[in-house]
Order: C-alpha cells, then structure tokens, then sequence
C-alpha cells in the first residue's frame, strides 16, 4: 500500500536550518508531483511548496519564498523540504503529500505523510 514517511523534524533556534524528508514507497513515485504543507496549532493546513513529477517545476508560498527549497529524487523515492532562515513562524507540522496535479490545493493530493513537527523557537 502506499505510503509516505515524514522526517527530519525538530527544535532549532530562529535563523536556523532544517532539512525534512518524505519517502515514499507503493507507488511509482516519478509520475507523482510531491507537494509540502504545514498546519500551526488552531490554523488550517496551509500550502508551503510543490514540484512536478519531473522536478522542472516548482512553486512556494508568499511566505517562505527564498527561504524554502523543494527537491525530489526520483532514484530514491524521497522528496525533501530544505527549510533555511527559519523564523519563529514557520514553527508547524509539516506535511508531504503526492498527488496527480501540481497545485496549491490540498484537495488535489490523493496522499499524505504522517506529519513531521518543526519547532523554531526565538
């Protein structure tokens, strides 16, 4: 079945670099385009970043453009998150999902990783 496997979460100082990963397996991860979301305690899961199936396409958020940097490697079925210049703010649970199409909406994903939490304190 498939599945997706969230890591690389943790506590790390404002300013501070973090590197999350989602392995995928149950599913031919080169036609799926991996997208990455976040959820704040009492908010609704926001979209953070997305990249086509080929990696020829990226899109961020407003808010981490610059700062965030969405990679995939086909060989090894993981997609990563690259989280740089962090702020206090990005402090959240951080999703992977996979889906068909590139898009913002979390609708669009057929798949979801379990969550991964990043803490970024001041």
């Amino acid at each position: 079945q498939v599945q997706l496997v969230g890591s690389g979460g943790g506590l790390v100082q404002a300013g501070g670099s973090l590197r999350l990963s989602c392995a995928a397996s149950g599913l031919t991860f080169r036609i799926y385009v991996m997208g990455w979301f976040r959820q704040a305690p009492g908010k609704d899961r926001e979209f953070v970043a997305v990249l086509s199936r080929s990696g020829s396409y990226t899109y961020y958020a407003d808010s981490v453009k610059g700062r965030f940097t969405i990679s995939r490697d086909n060989d090894k079925n993981t997609a990563y998150l690259q989280l740089s210049s962090l702020k206090p703010e990005d402090t959240a649970v951080y999703y992977c999902a996979a889906g068909r199409t590139s898009s913002s909406d979390p609708e669009s994903y057929n798949y979801w990783g379990q969550g991964t939490h990043v803490t970024v304190s001041s």
